[in-house]
């Protein structure tokens, strides 16, 4: 068997309030091999970037958090700061969601690139950064790559803001990205080049790659396998052939009906599922999902569901999982 690249185990997240803790993170689980890409997909708030933020120690200090993250056998969440800075941007590289902010305005798209060389790889000077830094956006696709070398954040597109942080990622060939919301704010022809960049630098790197996103479309043709998180919880993992065509958990379905879809008849109105998710500070008693689902019965509101296997590696956190009808997308209400 393949030994994980990471294997987090019961990993929550906690934040003081006035108003008592709030849990972002709820007892979640996974595995990651050498390689694999996992898409943890769900509506905002559910814990998906607080999750990845975690793992590499990015939370802010007053954060409480829970479990255990092997990362090559060793625990990123009791590690030293000092060995954890030696691994991010190392080992584990992190794409963020909004480039713009994510980068320094004031230093050129180059030296950011530089510093995240040098300061992983001492002995290379700071002429020979340049070039690779000025390499790694030609890689990207970023055009006139030895002008744009020199220019600042500003005067980058938003496509080419994020392909200078896929650059950055990948500059010293991690092991592990974990690309946080890649393509927000892009319209989809710049999304679909941006998942491609993406997937011809793991190519490149032989990286996994964690996705997070709230599109599940997005990672249809892209993940191994996908989590679905809502409230804190994982409420569904398989493989992505599964979790498209045989999900058995009502919130994963939600979320297929609202993908728009070439197949679908023209003029019918896409499911959205209703209401809004909880707030962390006052989750329902019992199932998150309840209040929202269209199977809950009693017991979704007096008891919280365990997440228990429903097939060959599919796991799915419902009390109904093994009674809801075959999934079959449905015909939308007519406009």
């Amino acid at each position: 068997m393949v030994e994980p690249l990471l294997s987090v185990d019961d990993l929550t997240v906690t934040f003081p309030t006035r108003r008592g803790d709030a849990a972002a993170v709820r007892g979640l689980s996974f595995s990651l091999n050498p390689g694999e890409t996992l898409a943890i997909v769900g509506e905002s708030g559910s814990g998906k970037s607080v999750s990845a933020l975690a793992l590499l120690g990015l939370l802010p200090h007053n954060a409480k958090v829970a479990g255990r993250a092997e990362f090559r056998g060793e625990d990123l969440l009791t590690m030293s700061g000092g060995k954890l800075r030696a691994i991010r941007g190392n080992d584990i590289a992190m794409i963020f969601q909004d480039p713009m902010t994510a980068f320094n305005p004031v230093y050129t798209i180059g030296d950011q690139i530089v510093e995240a060389i040098q300061i992983h790889r001492p002995k290379v000077s700071s002429k020979a950064a340049m070039a690779e830094a000025e390499a790694l956006l030609d890689q990207v696709g970023v055009p006139e790559a030895r002008r744009r070398v020199h220019q600042y954040p500003h005067e980058f597109s938003g496509g080419m803001r994020q392909r200078a942080m896929i650059a950055m990622a990948i500059a010293n060939q991690p092991a592990l990205l974990i690309a946080d919301e890649p393509t927000t704010a892009l319209d989809v022809t710049i999304q679909a080049q941006v998942m491609e960049v993406l997937a011809e630098a793991r190519a490149a790197t032989g990286s996994a790659m964690i996705l997070i996103t709230h599109d599940l479309g997005l990672v249809a043709g892209v993940a191994d396998r996908i989590i679905v998180m809502y409230g804190g919880h994982a409420f569904e993992v398989s493989d992505t052939r599964t979790i498209f065509y045989e999900s058995k958990n009502p919130y994963t379905r939600g979320l297929l009906e609202s993908i728009p879809r070439l197949s679908d008849v023209k003029g019918i109105r896409l499911l959205p599922i209703p209401g809004a998710p909880p707030s962390i500070l006052n989750m329902p008693e019992g199932c998150a999902f309840a209040p929202r689902c269209i199977y809950r019965t009693d017991i979704c509101e007096e008891q919280d569901p365990e997440l228990e296997v429903t097939g060959f590696e599919h796991w799915s956190r419902c009390h109904h999982k093994e009674s809801l009808p075959p999934y079959v997308r449905a015909q939308a209400v007519d406009l």
